[in-house]
């Protein structure tokens, strides 16, 4: 297996819920690769493709987002705000200047 490629990233802040201390996070998307047949547990048709999006720092596990084509594994992979948003229960965002990564924060 090669080793990931990633080719975008963000660069936030984290506190866990109630707590001050802020720590840094970095968001990043792997370049998209073709599936092989096989290689997952279900049907993949030519062209199949997976990109990683990966939590540096948060401790959370890498999403694996398939499409149907490397276009649409990126496009669905850089949407990361709705990963994000499903981690607020746990954590707070910030961007590197302080302020709030979500408007509702």
């Amino acid at each position: 297996m090669t080793a990931k490629i990633f080719i975008a990233e963000r660069k936030l802040l984290f506190a866990l819920k109630g707590q001050e201390e802020r720590r840094p996070l970095i968001v990043r998307v792997s370049a998209p690769v073709v599936v092989a047949e096989g290689t997952v547990d279900f049907q993949v048709a030519d062209g199949t493709a997976v990109c990683t999006v990966e939590f540096q720092g948060l401790g959370e596990d890498s999403i694996r987002e398939y499409g149907a084509d490397s276009i649409q594994a990126l496009s669905l992979a850089v949407n990361i705000d709705r990963y994000l948003s499903r981690l607020k229960k746990k954590y707070d965002f910030y961007f590197p200047d302080g302020e709030p990564y979500f408007e509702d924060a």
